[in-house]
């Protein structure tokens, strides 16, 4: 898409963007009601675990209670972490509001 294409598709957006449509990164909730589903299947991690070179860790989401256009809620999943599973069974996922979130592995 061109530059003249894209500020046109920018100007017909409202300046504060809903949560579905935001691509930084965000908190959890945010983050996984951009995806179908509500992120059921999406892998996410904290963004901190990118800063702090650790590597490929991340939540498998299996289950969401998305509220408020998605800025609230509740998530379940289970971590991987450096490529190994934690947990056996889907744990609800802690700090999904105090930190930033992004899809993928770390």
């Amino acid at each position: 898409m061109n530059n003249a294409a894209a500020r046109a598709i920018q100007g017909l957006l409202p300046s504060k963007l809903p949560p579905s449509l935001r691509t930084t990164p965000a908190n959890l909730y945010q983050v996984l009601s951009r995806s179908p589903r509500d992120g059921v299947g999406q892998r996410v991690h904290q963004i901190r675990w990118s800063d702090k070179g650790i590597r490929s860790c991340y939540w498998l989401v299996t289950k969401t209670r998305l509220k408020l256009e998605g800025n609230h809620g509740k998530a379940w999943g289970k971590l991987y972490w450096r490529g190994k599973a934690v947990s056996n069974h889907p744990e609800r996922i802690p700090g999904s509001l105090k930190y930033k979130w992004s899809t993928g592995t770390s």
